[in-house]
C-alpha cells in the first residue's frame, strides 16, 4: 500500500541496468557529490521531483480514498473537501516515496526496475530528496489539520512514518514479512477517507482497512515472483526471494480467501446493500480463480512466462478499483 503508495505498487518500463547505475554511483551521483557530467535541464528536473512522489501508486491510494468519504457521507460529499483530502494525500503520500527512495538508493542503483529512479540518475541529488520528502511531510500534515480536521491529519502523519521508518528502514530488509505488515502505511488511506468526512471512525472503515491489509501481499507477490532475482541481488528478503514458487502461491491463496470473506462483512453490518455485495462476490470469485489457477501452475512447476504470475497482479488493481466504485455507489442504490 505507500501512503500507499506506499505499499501498493504498479510496474514501471525502466531502460538500462545496474551497469548503468553503477557508473553514476561510480560518478558520486549517490553520494551527493559532484554530479560530474550528469546534465540537468529544467524540464527533466520538475519531472524528476514528480517521479519522487510515485503518482501512479498515489492514483491508487486514492481510489480507495474517495468512494470511502461517499460511504460515510451516504452520499455525495462537499467538493472541497473531496478536493483537500486528495491533495494532502498527495503530498503525504508523496512524501513517503520521496523518503523511500532516499533510504533505498542504494539498492536502487542495483536493480534493473528501479535503475532509472531520479536519485540513481543523478536528477536529483540526495540532500534535496530528503528536503523535498520531509517537506511534503509537513505541509500535508499541517494541510490536513487546518483545512480537513487533525485526526485525518495524525493518521496521515502516522501512514508516512509507519512506512518510511517501520517498513523501509527496518522491516524491508530484515524480514520476509515485510510486505505484510509494511502494507499497513497503505491501509491507512481508507481511515483517512472516512475520518475527513466524520472526523470519527467506525467499524467500516476498519473492515476496509482489513480488506486492503489482507489485498497487499497477494497483490505484491506475484510481482516479486517476476522481478525476485533483482530483490536476490540486493539481498532483501522478499518471501518468493526465499520460498518455492509452491509456497508462495500458497500463502497468496490463504490471503486472498480471507480477504474476500472480509469485504463481505461490511453487508450484514449494515454498511452497505445488494449492489456493493454483487460487486464484491463477482470480483472476489475472479480473484480466487485466478489465486487457485496460480497456484496450480506453480504446483505443476511451471516457470518463466508459463507461470502467469502477473495476470494475478494485474488483476490485483482492476478487484481493488471494482470494489471501491462500488463502495461509492452503493450508497444511492439503497
Amino acid at each position: 500500500m505507500s501512503l500507499s503508495g506506499v505499499c501498493v505498487t504498479a510496474v514501471e518500463s525502466r531502460p538500462g541496468g545496474p551497469s548503468q547505475a553503477l557508473k553514476a554511483l561510480g560518478e558520486g551521483v549517490l553520494g551527493g557529490a559532484s554530479q560530474g557530467p550528469v546534465h540537468r535541464p529544467l524540464g527533466a528536473r520538475v519531472k524528476a521531483f514528480v517521479a519522487l512522489t510515485k503518482p501512479r501508486i498515489i492514483e491508487l491510494l486514492l481510489i480507495t480514498t474517495v468512494p470511502v468519504m461517499f460511504l460515510a457521507q451516504q452520499g455525495v460529499p462537499d467538493l472541497k473537501l473531496v478536493l483537500l483530502t486528495c491533495l494532502g494525500g498527495y503530498l503525504s503520500a508523496g512524501g513517503a516515496n520521496a523518503l523511500n527512495m532516499y533510504i533505498d538508493r542504494d539498492i536502487d542503483a542495483l536493480m534493473d526496475r528501479t535503475s532509472q529512479r531520479p536519485l540513481v540518475t543523478g536528477m536529483v541529488s540526495p540532500r534535496e530528496c530528503m528536503a523535498f520528502g520531509i517537506s511534503l511531510a509537513v505541509v500535508s500534515t499541517l494541510l490536513f489539520g487546518f483545512t480537513v480536521n487533525w485526526l485525518s491529519a495524525w493518521l496521515s502523519l502516522g501512514a508516512l512514518l509507519f512506512y518510511v521508518v517501520v517498513y523501509t528502514m527496518i522491516l524491508k530488509r530484515r524480514t520476509s514479512q515485510n510486505i505484510v505488515w509494511g502494507g499497513i502505511a497503505g491501509c491507512m488511506p481508507v481511515l483517512i477517507g472516512w475520518s475527513s468526512v466524520t472526523n470519527s471512525l467506525s467499524w467500516a472503515p476498519v473492515i476496509l482497512f482489513l480488506v486492503m491489509f489482507f489485498w497487499t501481499p497477494p497483490h505484491y507477490w506475484p510481482l516479486s515472483m517476476k522481478v525476485k532475482e533483482d530483490y536476490a541481488r540486493v539481498g532483501v528478503p522478499m518471501l518468493p526471494v526465499i520460498a518455492s514458487n509452491k509456497v508462495v502461491a500458497k500463502q497468496i491463496v490463504i490471503y486472498s480467501w480471507v480477504m474476500v470473506v472480509v469485504s463481505l462483512l461490511l453487508t450484514p453490518l449494515g454498511y452497505t446493500g445488494w449492489f456493493y455485495t454483487a460487486v464484491a462476490l463477482a470480483a472476489g470469485g475472479w480473484w480466487l480463480w485466478e489465486a487457485h489457477a496460480l497456484q496450480n501452475r506453480a504446483k505443476a512447476e511451471a516457470t518463466g512466462t508459463k507461470l502467469k504470475e502477473m495476470r494475478l497482479f494485474h488483476w490485483s488493481i482492476t478487484y481493488v478499483s471494482l470494489l471501491f466504485v462500488a463502495v461509492a455507489v452503493d450508497p444511492f442504490l439503497r
